[in-house]
C-alpha cells in the first residue's frame, strides 16, 4: 500500500501542536497532505478513521529483542511484529544480548538484520562498557559511527562512580545519551521484589527504594559535572521522582521514563508468587505508584517506555526467587496507558498521551520519528481509544507470553500501523 488516504480521524501531532478533525494522505512513503477534507485520488486506498486518532507511530526507547544469543525468548521478527501490533513504528533495542552489543560490528549487524527482518524500525542502544562488565568504557566514537543512538549497560548498571564518570565524559563528547537502569547492587543483592509488607509476608528478600535512588543521585551529580545527557530508565520510586525534579531544577541534563506496569500495579501483584509480576526495578507501593502518576502529569517524567523483556515459559515457571525479571509490554502498553489515564481525576489529553508515547521519546533519542509533518516518513498509527479488549497471552505476537495483565480488560488499541506508508498491521 504505497498511497493511502486516512479520512475522518482526529489528527494528533504534538510536534506541531496539531489537534484537529481531518484527513491525512500518505504518498511514496511520506506524509503528503493534511487537511480538514481531502478528495480521494485514483488508485488510492481510502480508510475511514471515524472515532479514531491518527497519530505519529508510537516510539519505544526501551525494548529487549534478545538477539543475538537468546532467540528462544524473542527475535527481531517476533519483537517487530509485537511492536507494530501495539502501534509502535520505531523501537530502541537494548544491548544485554549474548554477546552484548559493545562493538561497531555487532551494532551494524543488528541494524542490517532488523532492516531485513523486522516490520518496524529498529535503533540500537549500544553497551556503555566492554562486555557490560562495568569496568572499561567502550569506543563511543566507533559505536556512534556504526549507528548507535545511545549507550547503556541496562540491567547491569555501572557500580563504579569513576567508571561511570569516564563513560559519561566519553558519551558527552560524541553526543550520545547515557541511558541507565539505576540500581546499587550492594543494596539489592539477592532481592526478588520490593522490600516492604508484601515481601515480609511472603518471606522473600526485597530491594529497598534506596537501591534505586542512591544511583539516581550519584548519576545525576556526575551528569551535571560532565555535561552528559542522562536518561533514567523505568523510574519506580516516589523519591526517585523527587530527585529527578530537583536535578532538573538545577539545570542538569536529566530525563526519565516510566513503564506502564509501574503506573498500574503495585507489589501486591506478587502476593500469589506470580512470576509474571516479577520485574526489575520491582513493583513498589501505592504511594510510589501515585507519585509516578504525578510525575507524568507534572512533566517531571518525560516519556513512557515499555521495558519489553520477554522470557520463555519454562524460565518464568521457576520458583519466584530464581525466575528471571521482566514482562512483555509492546502489545499491551497503549491499552494500559489509556486505561490508567481513564482512572485519573484529571486525565491527560490525547495530545499529551501521544507526546509521551511518540514525540517525546523520539526527541530524547534524536530519532527521525514522532511527527506528522509534511514530508516526514509516513510512520503512522490509527488508534481506537474506546475499544475495550481482553489480554489473552496466547494471541500475543511476541514469542514470549509473560504478562501480568493476562485476563485484564484494557482500553484502546491500534487499528492500523504504517511504516514508511506500508500497512504492517494488520498484516496482509
Amino acid at each position: 500500500m504505497s498511497n493511502c488516504l486516512l479520512k475522518n480521524g482526529r489528527l494528533l501531532d504534538p510536534a506541531q501542536g496539531l489537534d484537529m478533525r481531518g484527513d491525512l494522505r500518505m504518498r511514496g512513503g511520506r506524509i503528503a497532505e493534511i487537511a480538514p477534507s481531502l478528495t480521494p485520488e485514483a488508485g488510492e486506498t481510502v480508510i475511514d478513521c471515524a472515532d479514531c486518532w491518527i497519530a505519529p507511530g508510537l516510539v519505544d526507547i526501551h525494548v529487549h529483542l534478545r538477539e543475538p544469543g537468546q532467540s528462544h525468548k524473542e527475535t527481531l521478527q517476533t519483537g517487530g511484529a509485537a511492536a507494530v501490533a501495539g502501534g509502535f513504528t520505531s523501537i530502541c533495542c537494548m544491548p544485554n544480548t549474548d554477546p552484548p552489543l559493545d562493538s561497531p560490528t555487532l551494532v551494524r549487524e543488528i541494524l542490517a538484520r532488523a532492516e531485513r527482518e523486522s516490520p518496524c524500525k529498529v535503533y540500537v542502544v549500544a553497551a556503555l562498557t566492554q562486555g557490560m562488565r562495568g569496568e572499561v568504557p567502550c569506543d563511543y566514537h566507533a559505536l556512534k559511527h556504526a549507528g548507535a543512538v545511545a549507550c547503556s549497560d541496562d540491567a547491569f548498571p555501572v557500580q563504579s562512580a569513576e567508571v561511570m564518570r569516564r563513560a559519561m565524559r566519553g558519551c558527552a563528547a560524541y553526543g550520545l545519551p547515557v541511558v541507565t537502569h539505576c540500581e546499587d547492587k550492594t543494596l539489592s543483592e539477592g532481592a526478588s521484589m520490593h522490600a516492604g509488607a508484601v515481601s515480609a509476608r511472603l518471606g522473600l528478600k526485597g530491594a529497598p527504594a534506596s537501591a534505586e535512588t542512591v544511583h539516581i543521585a550519584r548519576n545525576a551529580l556526575l551528569a551535571g559535572e560532565t555535561g552528559c545527557h542522562l536518561h533514567i530508565q523505568h523510574l519506580s520510586t516516589a523519591f526517585g521522582v523527587a530527585l529527578v525534579r530537583f536535578f532538573k531544577a538545577q539545570g542538569t541534563r536529566i530525563t526519565a521514563e516510566v513503564s506502564p506496569h509501574h503506573l498500574l500495579l503495585t507489589d501486591a501483584a506478587c502476593a500469589e508468587f506470580d512470576t509474571d509480576a516479577k520485574m526489575n526495578p520491582p513493583l513498589r507501593t501505592e504511594a510510589d505508584r501515585i507519585a509516578l502518576a504525578e510525575g507524568v502529569q507534572q512533566g517531571v517524567i518525560d516519556c513512557i517506555a515499555t521495558d519489553h523483556a520477554p522470557h520463555a515459559p519454562f524460565e518464568k515457571a521457576q520458583p519466584f526467587p530464581v525466575a528471571p525479571f521482566g514482562i512483555v509490554g509492546l502489545e499491551t502498553a497503549l491499552g494500559c496507558v489509556l486505561l490508567w489515564n481513564s482512572q485519573l481525576p484529571d486525565p491527560l489529553t490525547p495530545l499529551q498521551i501521544v507526546n509521551l508515547m511518540s514525540t517525546a521519546p523520539a526527541r530524547l533519542m534524536g530519532l527521525p520519528a514522532g511527527t506528522l509533518e509534511i514530508g516526514a516518513p509516513a510512520d503512522v498509527v490509527v488508534i481506537d481509544p474506546r475499544l475495550r479488549w481482553n489480554v489473552d497471552p496466547c494471541t500475543l505476537r511476541s514469542k514470549s507470553k509473560n504478562t501480568p495483565f493476562k485476563g485484564w480488560e484494557l482500553l484502546g488499541k491500534a487499528r492500523y500501523t504504517f511504516v514508511d506508508g506500508a500497512l504492517v498491521y494488520p498484516a496482509s
